[in-house]
């Protein structure tokens, strides 16, 4: 008889803010299996006598390649009851968990989701705000190399959005932002990169759309991070 894999949503890092199924399942899971962005707090709620298996991705690093990911998950399903997939934020928020969850389901492995906090949510701004903001969008700035073509357009988000959430943008912040006013979003838009959020390290540093990616520069930012471009961004500061 084979087992369930549970793809787990841990949160954005602060402990506090896992679920409290999450938290159980942690608990009485006889194998993990886990990312990089899981926090050790998170990590040390781990059954004691569980397996760990560590499948973390960093840019141009990969421990495992997903397929074989998947191939994992498969194959401690057919020797443990509870397989616990430990993700950073939500699964199904640019966690590849859909991904997954296909691959599990056409093995013929039953499979949960436990939602998480994704990062994006957990940036300490109101994303929408009666005076300023009725829409939000979540974005990669990270798409999958093996796309024939880009599918962000930056040109009609520029003005189809209030409030941009943009997920693994560092890399190609100069070349977002510059797409962003090129179609039409103004260049003092208020900006805000998140680095960390809600770890004990984190840090902020407020700019505009013009001058974020000099400021990310001089400031040493870096990955892991979020970027907040909107209106919004102007009332954490008030």
């Amino acid at each position: 008889m084979t087992g369930t894999v549970y793809l787990v949503g841990a949160g954005p890092g602060d402990p506090g803010l896992l679920t409290l199924k999450g938290k159980m399942l942690l608990e009485l899971a006889e194998v993990v299996i886990y990312d990089a962005l899981v926090s050790p707090p998170i990590l040390a709620m781990i059954n004691p006598q569980a397996e760990r298996v560590f499948v973390g991705k960093y840019r141009g690093w990969h421990s495992l390649p997903q397929a074989q990911i998947t191939e994992l998950l498969v194959t401690k399903a057919r020797e443990y009851q509870t397989v616990v997939r430990l993700k950073a934020g939500d699964p199904f928020i640019f966690g590849r968990g859909g991904e997954e969850e296909a691959g599990l389901q056409e093995a013929g492995i039953a499979v949960q989701v436990v939602p998480g906090i994704s990062a994006g949510l957990a940036v300490g701004f109101p994303l929408t705000h009666r005076q300023v903001s009725s829409s939000v969008v979540l974005v990669t700035g990270h798409e999958a190399v093996e796309k024939s073509e880009a599918s962000v357009n930056w040109a009609a988000l520029a003005q189809g959005a209030d409030t941009l959430v943009i997920y693994m943008g560092m890399h190609r912040l100069a070349q977002i932002t510059a797409a962003l006013m090129r179609g039409g979003r103004a260049g003092e838009t208020p900006v805000c990169v998140v680095q960390w959020g809600t770890w004990p390290q984190e840090r902020r540093l407020f700019g505009t759309l013009a001058t974020i990616h000099d400021l990310v520069t001089q400031a040493g930012f870096t990955a892991p991070a979020m970027v907040v471009v909107g209106e919004v961004v102007r009332l954490q500061r008030l």
